[in-house]
């Protein structure tokens, strides 16, 4: 069966993520509505800054994974942190969707992406709380690390309003990283039973849906991480995904229920800014 597609933003949604009950799913293409310099804003992007500085194989320099892992292997796992810390060095301006989203009373953001946009959009806020996967080869044993809104680290679970939840990791506030193809193997090992996503992100789920804004499925990665972070959540779903999906994409929001909403993301943006203007 054909995964649903509709053309236009549902009022639902809107009221939703107003009301709390659901969730965003951010996602690299969000950097398009920020003004100004931005980071990479997708894996090919960052692989191509990444083997910039480090060179790598022909045949790798564009799987960001691969040549990070490359990267790893031949100049060392500090070589990399650096790499990334560089390419997410430059702050993009939050959009009016991130500072919009950063003054819901969201119970969950998950943001796959490891710029600090969504960190800096919630900056005017002290009552949230930070967790981002953390990379077996730094920290063997230990799947997330807890922050608050300064960045000073928290014990596990920190219990807050907000929740921004970073499981590829971020720059800030501790060069966190899951880029590389062991960073990967290591958690897509144990993801299946839940262990690397943080217990309290699983019982916040249990009662939201989720809305992807500036995510693409058309990797094995964002789909894995995706569809262990839907387990056993809510719902309903949805995506805003303007470009007709791959076949891949399509059989994934068959599989997971999502509902795709064929509308440019600055547009939904709009819309959503406007459903709620007292929060605006």
């Amino acid at each position: 069966m054909a995964h649903d597609t509709i053309d236009q933003l549902p009022a639902d949604v809107g009221e939703g993520l107003a009301r709390g009950t659901l969730a965003p799913y951010l996602g690299p293409g969000l950097l398009a509505l920020c003004d100004g310099s931005v980071p990479p804003p997708d894996p090919v992007a960052l692989a191509a800054v990444l083997t910039a500085r480090v060179s790598v194989p022909g045949k790798i320099r564009n799987r960001l994974t691969a040549a990070a892992q490359f990267i790893e292997n031949f100049k060392h796992r500090k070589t990399l942190v650096a790499a990334m810390n560089d390419a997410f060095a430059p702050s993009a301006v939050p959009s009016r969707l991130h500072r919009w989203l950063a003054a819901l009373p969201a119970p969950l953001i998950v943001d796959a992406w490891y710029d600090d946009t969504m960190r800096t959009a919630l900056a005017a806020r002290t009552d949230w709380a930070e967790v981002q996967g953390l990379s077996q080869s730094e920290h063997f044993g230990t799947w997330v690390g807890w922050y608050d809104a300064a960045g000073d680290t928290l014990p596990d679970p920190a219990i807050a309003p907000t929740v921004l939840y970073k499981p590829w990791g971020g720059r800030r506030p501790a060069s966190n990283f899951l880029v590389s193809d062991s960073d990967f193997v290591e958690v897509l090992t144990e993801i299946d039973i839940q262990t690397p996503i943080p217990a309290l992100v699983q019982q916040r789920r249990a009662t939201l849906g989720f809305v992807f804004l500036g995510c693409r499925f058309n990797d094995q990665l964002p789909r894995a991480f995706a569809r262990q972070i839907l387990k056993r959540s809510g719902g309903p779903h949805y995506a805003v995904l303007p470009e007709p999906p791959t076949r891949m994409e399509a059989r994934f929001l068959d599989e997971t229920g999502i509902v795709r909403i064929a509308s440019p993301l600055a547009r939904v943006a709009d819309q959503l800014v406007a459903s709620t203007t007292a929060l605006a």
